[in-house]
């Protein structure tokens, strides 16, 4: 059994003077006291409580011998309740520990666990200033701490398949929700539906690998609850971006207990096995696994909602604190979290790096990044050298790892695309309204898009940042999906109880004459062809594509554009109606872009010759071959444009240059294609995809447009 070091927080089994037990190490530097409670189940009375000991730095600890893993415990913090200065404590509250590696016990109704006296938690009615300390215990019906074994959880970790080798140019990133990506899937036995084993399922993988995927970006997988708004409505949090243990796997998508909330230890474990064998078949397969975290907020939400751990710890230290004892309200969702704070840094920072060693994960999608790089000294304000940031770029653990930004939040000054430091990738929202503007009728001009499909140099191009740093998508979880971007003018969000006041109302969206679904032969067609360009700008363009999980088989949400409350055959997956075409076209698309280096070029482009006598790298064409002028950038009849692109695999010379071609379909256009002959390895207007010039269509003098289109021409610089 390892020694005790610290300064480790949380409960580790340990030997101390030979004697084996397990320490406790709480940080509450505001506290007056800090008990431990013991607990035998879930559901049972707390069987001894232990006082720990002030030894300094704001840290509570203490040895208690005889202990082992597997033990149930929860947490006591005693303190001033001034809420006008915000000190919220209350030892009548079971208080979860920040660092528990696992919780056992019931979860579905914590929201309103309230640390103050509330008549109807669901509906509150005081003021915060009015609020009083609610005197009755609450153990009963909170969930309970496990002591883990850290090292066999290390070692288990360790047994996971090494992580494929990705290079940056062929990162493929498929954004899914384990339960929504497996729930409908006819071919996954029905125990397994919605689970982590699902999607390592065999059926899974082989829909994964056909597409090409190369990363799967899992919508947040640490353990969460549902707010109170959503109970009080009878919805639960689908997506889950209200976290309530940052260590652990979500249990509701573990088949190893139904889904449910695992009532012993050796549940939680199990909960645990399933995730690591996820991960292991992914990695088998060829895939990388990233995990969208949420450390911008935590599920205590504003001041009416619960006290379940943070607060009862301290609210002052862990969060970021405005005015008369209220947090800061950067995230949207009633609170921010202090990472300025190096403790709170240490808890992210450990959650990170536990899910890298521990489960054997590549990467991190942040939600709402920008709050973590908000700087208390600086009075909040982002800095792309935040001390969180800085930590996370030298750490030996994750400085491998793929870590990437969604490079905004609510609060002041809230939008950084383009700021984050080298070596992030950042979702690029550019991209995501540059493309939707060309493709679907407003306001667009040839200039922006040059510059979307090629990685949006003007927010990329700086201090050494790669092109692959712009991560392009054109529909997220957070939005319409592809099907409903181009059936859907408005957005229909009656569902989740708000009088369709929440999601985007500016989504650039379209619907070809009919607003939802129709039978027209000609709006359906007209929908393809947006639908196929749209998909063929995002393989064809510079930058880590990005693809929602459904786009691909033409999956649709009735025109919900804020599905984060629908746990239903809304969201999840409609693999019955699955579209097979657009499935082959997707997966065409990523082969073609992994067969030519134009499509994913990892260097700027320049528009020079990469080698003395050489043609450019990249020569733009207007709508009718000519080069194009300065002019032209801003004025188009038909919305076409054209780039010649001539470069090999990095640090290799090229062996053939292609035409891209994109045509908006406003009216007829003749694009003059460079002399010699060329072949057709992509028209997106017919879901035409060739991987070989032998399945390609020669062409030559001209190639004439009307629908909307992207071609990609090809021309052998070899003699062949």
């Amino acid at each position: 059994m390892p020694s005790c070091f610290a300064p480790a927080l949380g409960s580790h089994p340990c030997s101390e003077e030979g004697i084996d037990g397990v320490r406790f190490a709480v940080w509450a530097p505001q506290a007056e006291g800090v008990d431990v409670s013991l607990f035998g189940s879930t559901t049972g009375p707390e069987t001894q409580r232990l006082a720990l000991a002030d030894t300094g730095d704001g840290i509570w600890s203490r040895f208690v011998p005889g202990l082992t893993a597997g033990q149930l415990y929860g947490l006591r913090a005693s303190g001033p309740w001034a809420p006008e200065t915000g000190h919220r404590f209350n030892p009548a509250r079971l208080l979860l520990d920040p660092w528990a590696l696992a919780l056992v016990g019931a979860t579905e109704r914590l929201a309103l666990q309230t640390g103050h006296a509330c008549t109807d938690p669901l509906h509150p009615g005081q003021t915060w200033a009015q609020h009083q300390p609610d005197a009755k215990d609450n153990a009963a019906v909170m969930p309970k701490c496990v002591v883990v074994d850290t090292a066999a959880e290390r070692t288990a970790g360790q047994a996971i398949a090494a992580a494929p080798r990705v290079a940056g140019d062929r990162v493929f990133i498929y954004e899914a929700h384990v339960k929504a990506l497996t729930r409908l899937h006819p071919e996954v036995p029905d125990a397994q539906r919605g689970c982590y084993a699902a999607l390592a399922h065999p059926a899974v993988l082989a829909h994964l690998q056909r597409l090409g995927v190369t990363t799967v970006c899992l919508l947040p997988v640490h353990q969460h609850i549902s707010e109170r708004h959503l109970l009080a409505r009878g919805l639960v949090n689908h997506w889950g971006y209200n976290t309530l243990n940052a260590f652990a796997p979500e249990p509701a998508y573990a088949a190893a207990t139904g889904g449910h909330d695992p009532s012993n230890a050796a549940e939680a474990a199990a909960v645990r096995a399933e995730f690591r064998q996820m991960v292991d078949t992914l990695h088998r397969a060829g895939i990388e696994v990233v995990l969208d975290v949420v450390f911008n907020h935590t599920a205590e939400s504003d001041l009416d909602g619960p006290t379940l751990s943070w607060r009862g710890l301290g609210q002052n230290a862990w969060y970021a604190m405005g005015e008369d004892g209220v947090p800061n309200n950067f995230s949207g969702c009633g609170n921010s979290l202090n990472v300025s704070e190096p403790r709170v840094l240490q808890w992210v920072m450990d959650s990170l790096r536990w899910w890298v060693m521990a489960y054997g994960v590549d990467g991190f999608r942040f939600d709402l990044a920008v709050s973590l790089g908000r700087v208390a000294a600086l009075g909040h304000a982002f800095h792309p050298h935040a001390p969180l940031l800085a930590a996370m770029a030298q750490d030996p653990v994750l400085r491998g790892v793929r870590l990437i930004a969604e490079p905004w939040d609510i609060g002041p000054n809230g939008y950084h695309s383009g700021d984050f430091a080298p070596g992030w990738l950042e979702w690029n929202d550019r991209f995501r309204d540059g493309v939707r503007a060309f493709w679907l009728g407003h306001h667009a001009s040839l200039g922006e898009l040059a510059r979307r499909v090629c990685a949006s140099s003007d927010a990329f191009q700086h201090h050494g940042r790669l092109p692959t740093a712009s991560v392009n998508l054109l529909t997220a979880h957070d939005g319409f999906t592809l099907a409903d971007l181009t059936t859907y003018s408005h957005k229909h969000n009656a569902a989740n109880g708000e009088d369709n006041r929440d999601g985007h109302g500016h989504n650039l969206s379209a619907n070809a004459g009919v607003e939802g679904a129709s039978d027209d032969p000609l709006v359906q067609h007209r929908r393809g062809l947006w639908r196929r360009a749209l998909l063929a700008t995002l393989f064809c363009a510079q930058g880590t594509p990005q693809l929602l999980a459904g786009d691909e088989i033409g999956h649709s949400q009735q025109g919900n554009n804020n599905g984060y409350c629908q746990d239903n055959a809304l969201t999840w997956l409609a693999w019955p109606q699955a579209d097979g075409e657009m499935t082959d076209f997707v997966a065409g698309l990523a082969a073609l872009r992994r067969q030519h280096p134009a499509l994913r070029h990892a260097r700027w482009f320049s528009g020079q010759s990469l080698a003395p006598g050489g043609p450019p790298d990249i020569t733009w064409l207007h709508g009718n071959g000519d080069a194009m002028h300065d002019h032209g950038w801003h004025s188009s009849p038909h919305c076409t444009l054209g780039a010649v692109i001539t470069v090999g695999e990095d640090g290799q010379p090229p062996a053939e240059r292609l035409l891209l071609l994109w045509h908006a379909g406003r009216g007829h256009a003749s694009m003059t294609l460079p002399p010699g002959n060329w072949s057709l390895r992509l028209d997106s207007a017919r879901g035409f995809v060739a991987l070989s010039q032998a399945a390609g269509e020669s062409v030559h003098g001209s190639l004439p447009c009307a629908e909307a289109r992207v071609c990609v021409l090809v021309q052998s610089l070899q003699g062949g």
